[in-house]
């Protein structure tokens, strides 16, 4: 098990992305994708890393809600 810092973001289409909910959170997951896979309520659409080599994985609907995971060990 790893312990990770979570940086949370639902947006939906009416709010976009400046108008999202965010939250902070810590937890420990065997893996990134596993604690998505156990926690989200959407499919995961994308896995990435951004510059700082966090992970990122986003997940949605299809209808324009996402909710973004920033992983940080």
């Amino acid at each position: 098990m790893h312990e990770y810092e979570i940086f949370i973001e639902e947006i939906n289409p009416c709010g976009g992305e400046k108008h999202s909910n965010k939250t902070l959170i810590e937890a420990e997951a065997s893996s990134p994708e596993a604690y998505v896979k156990e926690n989200g309520r959407y499919p995961v659409l994308e896995i990435t890393r951004n510059e700082s080599g966090d992970i990122v994985i986003v997940t949605g609907d299809n209808n324009g809600s996402f909710v973004r995971y920033t992983f940080t060990e």
